[in-house]
């Protein structure tokens, strides 16, 4: 065991909240991110995996088949995350990725303008509808993107990332500050 403690530091602390007409550019809380992945033979068990954590399709976002992230703003103890690691094991394996991954929202009627501008993926709601997920590159940057509202959505990025996502983020919506 270390002599020195740990001290967590917000990745994006730093960072003000981006409020204008139309468009808001925000930190999430540095809850949990858990990364699960199934091999089953028995095919999709996504759905006995949010019946068993009792979340909905925002709660637990599709990466690939077999894989989703389970997110929320609540840092977890070490109990409560071996209490879903229990719960998973039969269906999937629990990897704690909070640590490492931080999420970013960005909503309002400009949002999807500004999303735009950064990645190819077609936004459109008829197209990507709430609870949608897919990982994509916005600008170099590799994020998770997910649909959490009409004109809503939450990026999750590699801890590493975080900074220069939110300064492209904050680049890309110049023209609607």
């Amino acid at each position: 065991m270390s002599a020195f403690a740990i001290e967590h530091r917000a990745a994006l602390a730093g960072k003000t909240a981006l409020i204008s007409t139309g468009l808001t550019l925000k930190a999430l809380p540095e809850g949990h991110v858990l990364h699960l992945f199934s091999a089953s033979a028995a095919g999709d068990v996504s759905s006995t995996i949010s019946a068993v954590l009792r979340c909905d399709a925002l709660g637990k976002r599709s990466v690939s088949p077999g894989q989703w992230f389970v997110v929320g703003d609540v840092a977890l103890s070490p109990k409560a995350l071996a209490d879903i690691a229990q719960k998973v094991e039969p269906h999937a394996e629990v990897v704690d990725q909070s640590h490492g991954r931080v999420r970013i929202a960005i909503a309002g009627a400009k949002a999807m303008s500004v999303l735009a501008k950064g990645t190819a993926v077609d936004l459109a709601l008829n197209v990507f509808p709430v609870g949608h997920a897919t990982t994509a590159l916005i600008g170099h940057i590799a994020a998770h993107i997910t649909r959490v509202s009409d004109d809503g959505f939450e990026l999750m990025v590699l801890r590493g990332f975080a900074e220069s996502l939110w300064d492209e983020l904050v680049e890309l919506s110049a023209e609607f500050r």
